[in-house]
């Protein structure tokens, strides 16, 4: 009885020191940091990529409602990556960057499959109505789930320019890279989402402009080969948060 009752007087003051160590792990987190890397998320979900093609291709075909189940799958896949960041397996790359090239390289050279498929004669514009079976609400989930981990913006996003925003000297970086990353998920999935609901208005729209379609399909195409082309020749190293 009175190791209880010494408990619930303790309670309190547990529940305080556990706040406060709350609060300064937030409070580590820079805003400008914060900023930067809603930035750089933002700018990564507006160019054309896996997720993308795949959000887009498969709200038109089957409609808004499966659009976003997929992008249930997407943000799954982004809480993995950021499960990873914030353990440090970051780390690993950074200890072994012959792993990391491989990695740069084998997404460069997707990226660049990616392109040649936009602007090759006969080739398919991302907004472009498909004829695509439909499939059940769990591979819908699981084709996006797997898009999203395959995706090489995405991995290089989490191991290579995330960690670059964590401060170390300010200490609590497992909570800096959970912050850090929930920003980029909180911004790529809701630009995901947009676009999800939007997908098939758009696609009427340009299918009624043959020229717009074009138009978009060869800069979607010099965009994925940009990107590829950056990522193979980017020096940066993973860094270890």
């Amino acid at each position: 009885m009175e190791a209880l009752t010494l408990a619930v007087a303790a309670g309190p003051a547990v529940a305080a020191g556990l706040a406060g160590s709350a609060g300064s792990a937030v409070s580590a987190v820079d805003g400008h940091a914060v900023l930067g890397v809603a930035a750089v998320a933002l700018g990564m979900v507006l160019s054309p990529g896996p997720n993308m093609i795949y959000l887009v291709s498969r709200s038109i075909a089957q409609g808004r409602r499966a659009g976003l189940l997929s992008l249930t799958g997407v943000a799954a896949g982004f809480l993995v990556y950021l499960a990873a960041v914030t353990a440090g397996v970051a780390a690993v790359f950074s200890v072994v960057p012959a792993l990391y090239t491989a990695i740069k390289l084998a997404g460069a050279g997707y990226l660049l499959w990616l392109a040649w498929k936009a602007v090759r004669p006969g080739g398919t514009a991302v907004f472009a109505p498909q004829q695509l079976p439909p499939d059940p609400p769990r591979r819908l989930f699981a084709m996006g789930f797997l898009t999203c981990l395959l995706n090489p913006k995405i991995a290089i996003m989490y191991i290579s320019l995330l960690p670059q925003f964590v401060a170390p000297e300010r200490g609590h970086v497992a909570a800096q890279s959970l912050v850090l990353g929930l920003t980029q998920i909180v911004v790529t999935v809701t630009v995901n989402g947009l676009i999800a609901v939007s997908a098939g208005g758009i696609a009427s729209f340009l299918n009624r402009r043959p020229g717009w379609l074009r138009i978009q399909r060869y800069a979607m195409g010099t965009v994925l080969g940009g990107l590829a082309v950056h990522i193979a020749a980017d020096r940066a190293k993973a860094v270890a948060a």
